[in-house]
């Protein structure tokens, strides 16, 4: 059954290929989004053994990611329509095809307890996005495609020959060869100390490139900046978390050696790199789509300085994953509505959008409150149990510096946000045709609904899969 993660989509690209008319195509995307997202649940609800090889399998970890991905695959294929509705001069067989191919190259990486087999399918993701990206056709979408493949596959390459070394390590330490997780992990603290200490260090810089690590993001501002808001949605929502999710299968091998340690140390610097990038490049940003690239480099941010404090801070950051999914579909969605409505997304013309799609500019302004750690929100709880268990762990210069770069992000973003949403609309506006509906309202309101939810209840199986997660990282039941 988990291979039905993979093959539906698959069947679903080569539909939306033969569906000759632009209209009826874009459909076969909610169907089949709804299809993979059935099988997740049922998956999440009985999950079948480990393949007799040892290859496919879905834990804790990869259950967080698949339901993540899921669901937000599931609302933005529903927003898609409403969204090529308005693009119908523009052929969406690609779009539709990558996107399909993409979810299931995504499936396909949470299943996988085969490093090698994860790197092919992570791989793929890459590839199926460089269209997407491309979709609008002119000389920015080219040049963002561009850097962004070279950026990320450079990186992919530099985790590639991460796993040659980790293979090697077991070859010199005369142990049993493989690449499969368990093998891996039982005999991490076994395999030779040089090579091994090569492999997480090429890995680290190869799948931090790919998640957007500081100073590994210069892909992102681009990609993000330049592609429809529906496939930022999903580039930052999705595509970040199964990158994530090779960097925690290394972190797992890791912690079982005797390099746990320095690994966790080395993420924590990373995290707050990034979270002091993205203070500084937020500030005075005049594309709020950009904007929103360096908000995604701040949360990938701290979800590594969550990993680099290690134990209760492992439930907090595997939960913010989720959070960041979830809220970074409202604001790109809701701020590719906006763009769409004034043909810009400069906030020399961007303004006063409140009055022109009222509730597109609501959900942008509240998905801002809810990215930026306010309460009631679900990013507030998780960023407060990491700043919490920094502090309690008597690690007060990373709470501090945590603290520090929070408030000055949410300084930079307001100063974009807020004359975006509520500035004086400017007297020369372009007229467009587009205004809010309930296709392209509905699925970031839905999101929305979602982000309030988890920051006043967390329920008790999404807590029990949490703390199972956490505890394949070491961390505290």
């Amino acid at each position: 059954m988990m291979w039905a993660l993979v093959l539906l989509p698959l069947l679903g690209a080569a539909l939306s290929w033969l569906v000759p008319d632009n209209r009826r195509r874009v459909w076969v995307l909610p169907l089949f989004s709804l299809a993979q997202l059935g099988v997740s649940a049922a998956l999440l609800v009985h999950t079948p053994p480990p393949s007799p090889a040892g290859w496919i399998w879905l834990d804790p970890l990869g259950k967080l990611v698949l339901m993540a991905n899921s669901v937000l695959f599931t609302i933005c294929s529903f927003y898609a329509v409403g969204y090529l509705s308005y693009r119908l001069k523009r052929p969406n067989r690609v779009l539709c095809a990558s996107l399909l191919v993409c979810l299931s190259a995504t499936s396909l990486v949470v299943i996988s307890q085969h490093l090698g087999l994860l790197w092919i399918a992570l791989e793929a993701t890459t590839l199926t996005m460089a269209p997407l990206i491309y979709f609008n056709h002119n000389a920015r979408s080219i040049e963002a495609t561009w850097k962004y493949l070279l950026i990320c596959s450079v990186g992919i390459a530099i985790a590639l020959l991460g796993l040659f070394f980790l293979a090697y390590s077991t070859i010199v330490a005369k142990q049993e060869v493989s690449l499969l997780l368990p093998t891996l992990i039982r005999d991490a603290a076994a395999l030779h100390p040089g090579w091994r200490h090569a492999a997480f260090i090429f890995l680290l810089v190869g799948f931090g490139s790919k998640m957007g690590l500081a100073p590994l993001h210069t892909w992102k501002p681009d990609a993000y900046g330049e592609a429809p808001g529906l496939v930022g949605a999903l580039l930052a929502g999705g595509l970040v978390n199964c990158a994530l999710l090779a960097l925690l299968r290394v972190y797992q091998v890791a912690a079982a050696s005797s390099e746990g340690a320095l690994f966790q140390q080395v993420l924590l610097t990373m995290g707050l790199v990034s979270m002091a990038f993205a203070a500084v490049f937020m500030a005075r940003q005049s594309d709020f789509k950009r904007m929103l690239a360096y908000s995604s480099v701040e949360h990938v941010g701290i979800i590594a300085v969550a990993l680099g404090l290690g134990k209760g801070a492992l439930f907090a950051g595997l939960l913010h994953m989720i959070n960041n999914s979830l809220t970074k579909g409202v604001l790109f969605l809701s701020c590719g509505n906006i763009h769409r409505a004034f043909n810009s997304k400069s906030t020399l013309f961007v303004r006063g959008a409140i009055r022109r799609t009222p509730w597109s500019a609501a959900l942008f302004l509240a998905a801002f409150l809810a990215i930026t750690g306010s309460p009631p929100f679900a990013p507030f709880v998780s960023e407060f149990l990491i700043v919490s268990s920094a502090f309690g762990q008597g690690n007060h210069w990373t709470g501090g510096l945590f603290l520090l770069f929070l408030a000055l992000i949410f300084i930079g973003m307001a100063s974009t946000v807020l004359p975006v949403v509520l500035g004086e609309v400017p007297q020369d506006l372009e007229r467009t045709r587009y205004r809010d509906a309930a296709p392209t309202v509905l699925p970031p309101l839905v999101l929305m609904g979602l982000v309030l939810v988890l920051g006043l209840w967390i329920p008790a199986p999404l807590q029990d899969l949490l703390r199972e997660a956490a505890r394949l990282l070491g961390g505290e039941a």
